[in-house]
């Protein structure tokens, strides 16, 4: 029978179990896994899921960052709690904490705006453009050369592609910049927060529980999409109306048992599947210990400057929560690393593909012992970027640092920008700098800006960039640095957008006047990272088309690393077992959350849902096998960040859940995929359902959307 074994080269001889379920597929790959689908009881069929206009795949949207889907026809997205996070904080005052005790519009008039950073990409077409991207590149262009004229090429697709302000396209590389295909996307910037519950259920457990299973997270919140009266995006207005979805999800209340089939469609950030060897041991041993320090030291410095001001710890609650769970991610990657020593596994698979490689006719015989040159050069490059993010780590700095390289930039004609500097980018650009207000203080920029200086002080100085070390400002001046400037004003800080060059370098401002002495500095790392990656981009391709020939000669078809594009992946739902004798899951109940009830953060319960636990009001949402309302679920799907929010289908194509977390053990997932141990936590929809309506009683929503409910 036909094994859902797809595993990368650089996992090649890994288990061959026959319910592995990896891969991260474009949804035009799909018929290619019909029998698999099949197999595992997923009736739809697999054609259908490659056509991004049919149900379900014209209901998957993306946040940015994250995912979601429509839920009815007027524009209702679900998605998890942590991703419309930054919209709950953006509307919370200490006064009024939608954060601690959630928010429910009744009606449309009282929903909420969600910011300028909460947009909704739907995604209308995907075109495979590799040859206008790749072909006649000379074979002689220096890196910084190729990765020029590759961008330019992408920036005149994008530019061909965008024809108003309502569409944002792409054109990102698969397979490591073998394959690149131009998004088109519907980008809505009207987006307001509908519902939250309290985050004493949408983030019960916090940061403790974070990757941990058992798990009795209700992790969803829902926001709408709104539009022109043309039906057209627009900006935010009171004139605007609820954007007719041209699909939406069934939701089924109906339920899953172990074994069960499903599917998850989101839009996945970044996997590292394909690195090698090197790239393994490089991240281990070297780049994850630092980030973790980094991480630790400065979210002690934001904990002991927000200390005893509530107002400063709601302004920095989003940062933090972000940052831990960075931290949580990365101390689970190294902890993954030291259980299973994944780059000895990969030794052993690179030196299959090398054998073969060496022995394929018409192989290109030096391709590998240059590549390993390349990447030899990047990581040390990427040690040298490290050093660099201490040294300027202050977002009034990283506002200076942007705002000056806009004006240097808007002197070219707009297609010869930097990528993230055109016209195309300015209102990203705006809204990025308007939102620093919901999460700045200066003297917490500043304590944060000092212990970083602190830490790059304590490089090795052969790490750090050259010539950087004379143009930072010593700790004791920085004090006079926040009381000088005006950067932290919010309008004083949009009104450099669209001044000249000349009116930066005469500024008296401290921080705009740092930005201008670091810049060279700056483009001299960046020039060197251009003509790493133009290499890199060169020789790896030619990497990936012989992992792709190698596992074509063994019948098995190859995913691409996550990307951020929209994915498909299936799997069942699954118990796993951690360690010799431990047996957990598949599923979690209400009756967990008040097992792990006290009376502090992050295990506080609410009292009404604690009194709707203990009088077993369960009603429809009751499992007959649990005997209770099921919480958490497991499953076997591939997943990674930018999944949370994913919409977790039954075989018919019916939302049962919500993509939010991995276990602790499946953290090393997006290095290698372990079919024993790798899962997935899912909020069931019926704890959704069943918080909204004996908790939060949410009854417009629920009678807005179209909900199967068990049978008698």
């Amino acid at each position: 029978m036909f094994k859902s074994i797809f595993l990368p080269v650089a996992l090649l001889g890994a288990a061959t179990a026959a319910f592995a379920d990896e891969g991260q597929w474009q949804p035009h790959q799909l018929p290619q896994l019909s029998s698999e689908l099949k197999r595992i009881g997923i009736t739809m069929p697999a054609a259908k899921l490659a056509d991004l206009g049919k149900h379900p795949m014209s209901a998957m949207v993306s946040l940015g960052g994250c995912s979601a889907s429509f839920v009815s026809p007027d524009g209702l997205v679900v998605t998890n709690h942590h991703c419309a996070y930054g919209a709950i904080q953006r509307n919370s005052t200490p006064e009024q904490n939608y954060i601690v005790n959630g928010f429910l519009a009744k009606t449309r008039a009282e929903e909420l705006p969600g910011g300028p950073n909460t947009l909704i990409y739907v995604t209308e077409k995907v075109e495979n453009v590799t040859k206008r991207v790749l072909d006649g590149l000379s074979p002689t262009l220096s890196g910084s050369e190729r990765h020029a004229l590759v961008a330019a090429r992408v920036k005149a697709l994008i530019a061909e592609c965008e024809t108003d302000k309502s569409t944002r396209c792409s054109v990102p590389a698969f397979h490591r910049g073998l394959e690149y295909y131009r998004i088109k996307q519907l980008m809505i910037r009207d987006v307001r927060l509908v519902h939250a519950p309290s985050d004493r259920i949408g983030n019960f457990g916090g940061d403790i529980d974070n990757y941990e299973w058992p798990r009795q997270t209700g992790d969803y919140s829902f926001l709408r999409a709104y539009v022109g009266k043309d039906g057209r995006p627009a900006d935010p207005s009171p004139d605007n109306v609820p954007y007719r979805s041209k699909d939406f999800l069934v939701v089924s209340a109906e339920g899953l048992k172990n074994g069960d089939p499903i599917l998850l469609a989101g839009y996945p950030g970044r996997t590292s599947r394909y690195k090698l060897p090197s790239e393994i041991r490089f991240a281990r041993d070297v780049d994850f210990p630092a980030k973790a320090a980094t991480i630790t030291a400065d979210l002690a410095t934001i904990a002991a400057a927000t200390k005893d001001n509530p107002a400063w710890d709601v302004r920095y609650a989003s940062v933090a929560k972000s940052l831990n769970n960075v931290l949580k991610k990365t101390q689970g990657l190294m902890d993954g690393f030291a259980r299973k020593d994944i780059a000895a596994i990969k030794d052993v698979q690179d030196a299959e593909l090398r054998t073969w490689q060496q022995s394929h006719a018409g192989a290109n015989k030096n391709l590998l012992t240059e590549l390993d040159a390349v990447i030899a050069r990047d990581m040390a490059l990427q040690r040298q970027e490290a050093a660099w993010n201490e040294a300027t780590h202050s977002d009034l700095l990283k506002s200076a640092r942007t705002l000056y390289r806009l004006a240097l930039e808007r002197q070219k004609p707009d297609a010869e920008r930097e990528g993230g500097y055109q016209e195309r980018d300015l209102s990203f650009i705006k809204a990025r700098l308007t939102r620093l207000e919901q999460s700045f203080v200066p003297s917490v920029d500043e304590a944060r800006f000092k212990a970083a200086l602190g830490r790059y002080a304590r490089i090795d100085g052969a790490v750090r960039p050259q010539g950087i070390d004379a143009l930072l400002p010593t700790e004791a001046a920085l004090p006079a640095l926040y009381r000088s400037s005006e950067l932290a004003d919010t309008a004083k800080r949009l009104a450099w957008i669209g001044k000249d060059p000349q009116a930066f370098r005469a500024s008296n401002d401290p921080f705009i006047a740092l930005a201008v002495r670091l810049h060279d500095a700056g483009m001299a790392l960046e020039n060197q990272r251009n003509e790493i990656d133009g290499n890199l981009e060169r020789v790896i391709p030619q990497y990936m088309a012989a992992v792709i020939a190698f596992k074509t000669s063994q019948g098995k078809p190859v995913y691409p690393d996550a990307n951020s594009t929209l994915r498909v992946t299936y799997g069942t739902v699954s118990p796993y077992a951690p360690r010799d004798g431990l047996l957990k899951g598949p599923f979690t109940t209400v009756e967990g959350i008040l097992e792990k009830e006290t009376d502090k953060d992050p295990f506080i319960v609410p009292a009404a849902l604690k009194q709707a636990i203990q009088g077993k009001r369960y009603g429809v949402f009751k499992d007959k096998a649990l005997g209770t309302v099921p919480v958490n679920f497991l499953s076997s799907a591939d997943t990674t960040g930018g999944n949370s929010g994913s919409a977790v289908m039954n075989g018919r194509g019916e939302l049962v859940g919500l993509n939010f977390d991995s276990t602790y053990e499946s953290i090393t997932k997006d290095w290698y995929f372990d079919t024993a141990i790798t899962r997935a936590i899912h909020v069931d929809i019926r704890y959704m359902l069943w918080v909204m309506k004996e908790v939060d009683h949410a009854d417009n929503l629920l009678k807005e959307m179209t909900i199967k409910y068990p049978k008698n």
